[in-house]
């Protein structure tokens, strides 16, 4: 059953919290990073994305930048404007956007239950990126970042969430894209013994984003464990932090895709090899966005096309085969364009659905590409069948937004 425990959280005082909360350190590159923190010591920038604190093109797996990163939480600590709670909370992280509300509840997930798959991944890890985050934990002896969760809807803790929003909020502020994050401290022990009761009697949790932290927090852990000969299980470094949401609540958009060629093929060749696996229909200039399941949109030449998957050609009995994503890497990138790997072709890109289908249209337009493709959104029932069946997800399938703001609070190792 799913362990979790309260924690001592390391948060900035509410006078702080605006500049010190940033983006998740991969959703943005280092410039983008050094621009955000221009003038502001605060910002968590100096402790995820360190490189910045280093003249401009300063690796950021170099050794010292991760050195700079503890110095940097070390410091933030010092002057204040990260303190440690005097007891051990849950704490509740609401997200708003576009008038949608979905409530977390922040706890500590058990190093364990992730080594054992109670925890369920739908998602493949690279290992150069595992052992950025191990050493960025290490380093800090500290999950700086959360991880986000799914786990199956519950009444107990809608109930007890709804009861606890009723409460002022310990921070309640829209950040600069206009994502509304509110937070609050559950420091009553009858509630907090709830909360751990209610986990305790789900059998999984799902890892919704953040598969390379999640890994990275467990692997850290689970070193300390064997190199500690007092070893007793009930340490912190067996517990990791985690944001865990209802699944009903959680909104995936969709992910697309932007390719550079056609492989060799003129666009007619392009169109008329698509004829094969799909009914193609002309859309004209204006954006076309896919309506539902197996259903594509492509822009070509300024031109935007619906693309239907021909019955036959996806399997819906198969919770891998019935992915858009599955559809659309076998018959088009692969079959057609000649993309065999999504994770180490440089002839394709990845849009988050958040920039909108007008990306895609910029992107070719610009002619940096040559043709785009929109997918409908894997829904949170395929992630959980997907996760459930011990499969993995094809690469850059979901893509989950709000992402979870970093800063609002840290878990210590120690």
């Amino acid at each position: 059953m799913a362990k979790i425990r309260p924690f001592k959280g390391i948060r900035p005082p509410k006078e702080f919290v605006a500049q010190v909360v940033s983006r998740p350190y991969d959703v943005l590159n280092s410039e983008e990073a050094r621009e955000e923190a221009k003038g502001n010591e605060k910002s968590l920038y100096h402790i995820i994305k360190p490189e910045i604190d280093f003249p401009e093109g300063t690796s950021e797996y170099d050794p010292k930048v991760y050195e700079k990163a503890a110095e940097n939480f070390q410091k933030f600590q010092d002057n204040g404007w990260l303190v440690q709670d005097e007891k051990e909370n849950y704490y509740v992280y609401a997200q708003t956007m576009n008038g949608r509300t979905q409530y977390g509840l922040v706890v500590c997930a058990n190093v364990d239950d992730y080594m054992t798959g109670k925890i369920k991944k739908h998602e493949l890890t690279r290992r150069d990126k595992e052992e950025d985050r191990m050493k960025h934990v290490r380093v800090n002896n500290a999950n700086i970042e959360p991880v986000f969760f799914a786990y199956p809807d519950n009444k107990q803790l809608d109930d007890i969430v709804a009861a606890v929003i009723k409460n002022e909020p310990e921070y309640d502020l829209v950040t600069s894209d206009g994502i509304g994050h509110t937070f609050w401290v559950i420091s009553d022990d009858a509630v907090i013994a709830q909360i751990t009761e209610a986990f305790a009697k789900m059998p999984y949790m799902y890892i919704a984003d953040g598969h390379h932290r999640s890994a990275a927090a467990a692997l850290v852990g689970d070193e300390k464990r064997k190199n500690n000969p007092n070893h007793k299980g009930d340490e912190e470094y067996n517990y990791f932090l985690a944001v865990c949401f209802p699944d009903n609540q959680l909104n995936i958009i969709d992910y697309n895709r932007v390719v550079k060629d056609l492989n060799g093929l003129t666009e007619e060749q392009f169109l008329e090899a698509l004829g094969k696996n799909f009914t193609v229909e002309k859309k004209g200039s204006e954006i076309y966005k896919p309506n539902k399941l197996h259903n594509f949109s492509l822009y070509l030449s300024g031109e935007w096309y619906s693309l239907t998957a021909k019955p036959g050609t996806y399997d819906d009995n198969d919770p891998i085969g019935q992915l858009d994503v599955t559809v659309s890497s076998k018959l088009i990138l692969d079959e057609i364009l000649g993309i065999k790997d999504l994770r180490s072709d440089k002839r394709i890109d990845f849009v988050g659905g958040i920039r909108g289908l007008g990306e895609l249209k910029k992107r070719v337009d610009s002619g940096e590409m040559k043709v785009a493709l929109a997918l409908y959104p894997v829904s949170m029932k395929q992630l959980i069948s997907i996760a459930d069946s011990g499969n993995i997800m094809p690469p850059k399938a979901t893509w989950f937004e709000p992402k979870l703001r970093s800063g609002f609070i840290v878990h210590k190792l120690s």
